[in-house]
């Protein structure tokens, strides 16, 4: 039903000067839905407020609420177009009096658990990109035919919304940083199983996309009032470093349906880890955090091994921040399992031993679209040593690409043999005292895949080719002969 909608806006933002990316489409279509959401919020809480028979205080004020001037509306509900502001009057507006106003929620409330402060945080990270007031003036009009009423329509919003960060991901640079295959999240996630009242964390969350899952995937079983309080309010934790990437990830969870969410705006990896109490532990880790970063040394010391690697931190941040018992699944460059370095190697005997490192799923490159790099996750328990590794080599079967990208049944027979560890063409296990104990080296060696031939020596390569010459020689002579 918006599916023309979502297009019509993006030509809008393609012809405005201030917006030439798919990061740039994504950002100033947040924004906008942002604030439609937002009206529409209100509308509901002042219609419950008034058959209840209660007070309603209206978030925004009258000046700069939706309707007054996004989408202004006559009497018989049609779009008042004299009174709506346009051209340099709207961008005047937007700029100087609405963007003013709507940061200033951070400073009013200090409850981060609010809309209200997340209304703040938003528009405190973001600035309107628009310079045609008459741009912007089209761009509002498609929004306001955007509707969050109900559960289908809130269901189609996030549908386009995630197909429009995947664009942003496939389009490469840094677009693809936020966006990880919801294929490989969702069997992360069917693998780890979590249940209702477990705590989900992502310290490095982007748009969201975990979390965004892990709802989807728990929304069913959430049956009583009180599952479905727990799942809203004190389920889904997250935390995200870039601007941008905060924004989406918010606007992901809101359109999914969660109302206020769980996310902060922080450098995670600045955080000391070493006085955590339990309550601020989770009992489940997804992630797939950045890797090739590079942190300053007063960050790195609040991690034992010292590394600038930004991956590397994460990982021990996330061990640090399980519970005992806790479960994780993260995503990380293939080449930690093998790389000879101090501190992979350090990294690599500390998860064999303070945690069960039970399944390796190495994944094929292009995974990440617009990224050849090739990349594993990482399945562990926290609290026990590890016993066994049962690796799986995914194999699609084709070559991964924009066409052809990853999907669910690709992932199905992993998710299936996984359950009970069973052994196959694609599938194996190592003993954990089969491991190198100087190395702790984990790479991927599929002891089932049919041997490969051997290298040819130089010497032998290069007679070949010299016999080969020898014979095309003979055959044209033997052509020159004939004429």
């Amino acid at each position: 039903m918006f599916e023309q909608t979502f297009k019509n806006i993006d030509d809008v933002l393609w012809k405005e000067a201030g917006c030439t990316t798919e990061l740039d489409y994504t950002e100033q279509t947040s924004w906008m839905l942002f604030l439609k959401y937002l009206d529409d919020l209100e509308e509901e809480r002042r219609m419950h407020a008034e058959l209840t028979g209660e007070r309603y205080e209206p978030i925004l004020d009258d000046r700069h609420r939706w309707a007054s001037w996004a989408a202004p509306k006559k009497a018989d509900g049609t779009f008042d177009h004299d009174n709506a502001l346009t051209g340099d009057d709207l961008i005047d507006f937007v700029d100087r009096d609405l963007f003013p106003y709507l940061q200033g929620f951070r400073e009013r409330t200090d409850d981060p658990d609010t809309i209200e402060y997340k209304i703040g945080e938003i528009f405190s990270e973001i600035r309107s990109k628009f310079r045609s007031g008459y741009s912007l003036r089209d761009a509002l009009e498609l929004v306001d035919e955007l509707l969050f009423g109900s559960s289908q329509e809130k269901h189609e919003l996030s549908q386009l919304y995630e197909a429009k960060i995947a664009r942003m991901g496939n389009a490469g640079r840094n677009g693809g940083e936020y966006y990880t295959p919801r294929p490989l999240i969702r069997a992360m996630i069917r693998v780890i199983d979590p249940k209702i009242g477990e705590r989900i964390y992502d310290g490095a969350c982007g748009s969201a996309g975990f979390l965004c899952e892990a709802f989807d995937y728990l929304k069913p079983k959430a049956k009583s009032t009180s599952d479905r309080a727990l799942l809203l309010g004190y389920t889904l934790y997250g935390r995200e470093k870039k601007s941008l990437a905060y924004v989406i990830g918010v606007m992901n969870l809101i359109l999914h349906g969660v109302p206020a969410p769980n996310i902060v705006h922080t450098n995670t990896l600045a955080e000391n880890v070493a006085g955590l109490q339990e309550k601020d532990r989770f009992d489940i880790v997804l992630a797939n955090p950045p890797f090739g970063g590079k942190e300053r040394k007063e960050i790195q010391q609040n991690f034992a091994v010292k590394t600038g690697e930004t991956a590397f931190l994460f990982l021990q941040h996330f061990i640090k921040r399980l519970k005992p018992g806790g479960r994780a699944a993260i995503v990380i460059k293939n080449t930690f399992l093998s790389n000879s370095d101090n501190a992979s190697r350090a990294l690599r005997e500390e998860l064999l031993t303070s945690c069960n490192l039970h399944t390796i799923l190495d994944c094929p490159a292009k995974v990440f679209l617009g990224a050849g790099v090739k990349t594993v996750v990482l399945f562990f328990e926290k609290g026990a040593p590890t016993r066994s590794i049962w690796y799986y080599q995914l194999a699609p079967g084709r070559s991964l690409g924009k066409t052809n990208p990853l999907n669910d049944a690709d992932l199905a027979e992993f998710v299936e043999l996984q359950k009970t560890f069973a052994e196959g063409p694609r599938s194996w296990s190592v003993a954990r005292d089969a491991i190198d104990p100087a190395t702790f080296d984990l790479s991927v060696k599929n002891p089932n895949a049919p041997e490969e031939a051997p290298l040819r020596e130089p010497e032998d390569i290069i007679a070949e080719i010299l016999a080969l010459d020898a014979e095309s020689a003979e055959i044209l002579d033997g052509i020159r002969g004939m004429l």
